[in-house]
């Protein structure tokens, strides 16, 4: 696929490496020289130095013969990105996705005006991390989670920690508990440090390890137990940093009867704040990494911890802080990449990264079209996919057992119709059927394949 990315800012960069690396032939286009040049040390595009909004550049970059144009300029007003994405559109540009940073062109009017005039995608990434803490904060348990088909089929990291009574346990073992049951939820990946496992019977759950279990929503309670979590219902809310994404849970929860407060040193921001979510916050002017405001301002009896300034040193170390008073959830928003594990390592329940969220609705437009989410989750390489499988495809032609789906691959969980099944070795795929797919990235093109029509 001929992609052009504008922007070279972290988003677009890592863009880059990552659909260059599923093979795709990739132009990026930036006004600054200097961004460009990293990018090309170490990886393998094309670059081309010019105004985002010039026609003349956009020609250059070659958008009238691309199939995808992602545009993600950084630090700049959201019509560029939405001016450079139209004007590709109509030089010839098969698709064309632009960032946005507000929500005002998110209501369902302004998306029709926008896709009728050629934009085939608007994203505000500040808005999709925020649906991610709302979602967590939601369910009532510790862990990372995400749902398929409002809730039907969820997805939920758990940790094994020194006290867990999976400790050294095979999968096999696991799996013969007299609680567990094969057609209720299913463990499909294990994130060991810097690798990602495909489990098999023999494969034992270590210290640390993040395993990935998929569940029918009536399960959840049943495989938390195994796990050796107990609920924890969270109404009361502290949230560091008043960025937009912080507006946005904070106005969101509060509207559902959550206790919020928000914690901001910027005084100017504050005021901001105050005028747009007082109503459903109280905003503190002050440094939340000092220990004294936290514990005057009630962070004992608080449920999460919400951790959004833009340091992710700060982040981490509050919601290692937060721990330490005794709230159950700490949330960290930790843009490095690099600093993923080492955050997961410290006991922080949830990481949120940007740049991540942002590339899985992005790589779904480079598949066949039959995927409809891309998720990439922090802590492993590897990305959950939901396809709907077309009629006469691979995958309907056989029991899984057979099917010979590619080994760094595993199906978790389908909806039919009304129905959540979770996917054994007999069950069969059923055209139209959605299907939740975990995959390591080296793998999701021979997957992509088993759900187009043969």
């Amino acid at each position: 696929m001929k992609i052009v990315i504008v922007g070279a800012g972290d988003v677009g960069s890592h863009l880059a490496k990552m659909l260059r690396a599923a093979s795709n032939d990739v132009t990026v286009i930036d006004s600054d020289a200097s961004r460009l040049e990293r990018l090309t040390a170490t990886t393998d595009i094309a670059a081309v130095c010019g105004n985002p909004t010039s026609i003349a550049t956009l020609q250059q970059a070659g958008t009238g013969t691309c199939d995808l144009l992602i545009a993600v300029y950084p630090m700049v007003d959201q019509e560029v990105n939405i001016v450079s994405a139209l004007l590709a559109k109509s030089l010839g540009a098969a698709t064309v996705t632009a960032r946005i940073r507000g929500e005002e062109f998110l209501s369902s009017e302004n998306k029709l005006r926008f896709k009728e005039m050629g934009l085939d995608l608007m994203f505000y990434p500040s808005k999709i991390v925020a649906d991610e803490i709302i979602d967590n904060l939601s369910h009532s348990y510790a862990s990372e989670t995400f749902d398929f088909a409002h809730g039907k089929l969820q997805m939920t990291t758990f940790k094994i920690e020194e006290e867990s009574p999976l400790l050294e346990m095979k999968l096999g073992e696991f799996t013969s508990l007299e609680e567990t049951d094969d057609s209720r939820f299913r463990i499909i990946a294990i994130a060991r440090g810097e690798a990602t496992i495909i489990p098999r019977f023999d494969t034992k759950f270590q210290y640390h390890d993040l395993v990935y279990a998929i569940s029918l929503r009536e399960s959840s309670d049943t495989l938390m137990k195994l796990f050796g979590q107990n609920a924890s219902p969270v109404r009361n809310v502290m949230i560091l940093g008043g960025s937009s994404i912080a507006e946005i849970v904070a106005r969101t929860i509060g509207k559902n009867g959550f206790s919020v407060k928000i914690i901001e040193v910027d005084r100017e921001r504050c005021l901001e704040l105050s005028e747009s979510v007082g109503e459903y916050a109280s905003i503190l002017h002050g440094d939340g990494r000092n220990s004294d405001l936290l514990l005057d301002e009630g962070i004992r009896e608080c449920d999460a911890f919400v951790a959004l300034t833009e340091s992710d040193e700060t982040n981490v170390l509050a919601c290692l802080a937060a721990r330490k008073f005794g709230v159950d959830r700490t949330i960290a928003e930790v843009e490095n990449l690099e600093y993923i594990h080492l955050a997961e390592d410290l006991g922080i329940d949830t990481i949120i990264n940007k740049k991540l969220v942002t590339a899985g609705r992005i790589f779904k437009f480079t598949l066949s079209g039959k995927a409809r989410t891309v998720r990439y989750m922090a802590g492993t390489s590897a990305e959950i996919l939901e396809y709907t499988a077309a009629a006469g495809s691979r995958i309907t032609k056989s029991a899984l057992k057979d099917a010979k789906f590619p080994a760094n691959a595993i199906i978790g969980g389908i909806i039919r119709g009304n129905d959540a099944l979770i996917a054994i070795g007999d069950t069969r795929i059923e055209a139209y059927d959605r299907v939740v797919v975990f995959a390591m990235p080296e793998t999701v093109r021979e997957v992509d394949e088993f759900f187009v029509h043969d």
